[in-house]
């Protein structure tokens, strides 16, 4: 690979990251934090989940998730199922609020990225959402050897 593309991705990812952080400062009240968009999403896709079940899924600890997972359910986004057959576990499932929270985020989030790329042709939305892709499967590829 050339060293040129290699330096111009790091830096650009650096910029990335930089102004991923500038715009959670300017984030607005009573939309859900980037964490809480990733466990509901993960749960209304996937069904009702328990926490080790999600820190797997995101290679995050336990205590992580957990912690999130009480941030949500203390909002009403999220409340425990017991399991039928350990009465010590449980798995989360999405509440109403929860979901209208979740689709509000989704739909703002939309609005904002189609803002930001109103500019580009289909072709290179395209591109990039498949090259977005791709660098993400390998990246957690990686994380998770």
């Amino acid at each position: 690979m050339n060293e040129n593309w290699l330096e111009t991705i790091l830096s650009e990812l650096a910029v990335l990251h930089r102004s991923l952080g500038s715009a959670a400062k300017y984030k607005k009240p009573g939309t859900i934090e980037r964490s809480a968009h990733l466990l509901l999403g993960q749960i209304t896709s996937q069904g009702p989940a328990g926490v080790k079940a999600l820190a797997e899924e995101f290679q995050l600890d336990i205590s992580t998730v957990s912690r999130q997972a009480a941030a949500l359910e203390k909002k009403g986004y999220v409340y425990r199922m017991p399991d039928p057959l350990d009465k010590r576990a449980y798995s989360l499932q999405i509440t109403e609020l929860g979901m209208k929270e979740l689709m509000n985020y989704k739909q703002k989030r939309l609005a904002d990225m189609g803002e930001l790329l109103k500019d580009w042709s289909a072709e290179d939305c395209e591109a990039f959402g498949q090259l977005l892709k791709k660098f993400n499967h390998t990246l957690l590829n990686l994380t998770s050897k």
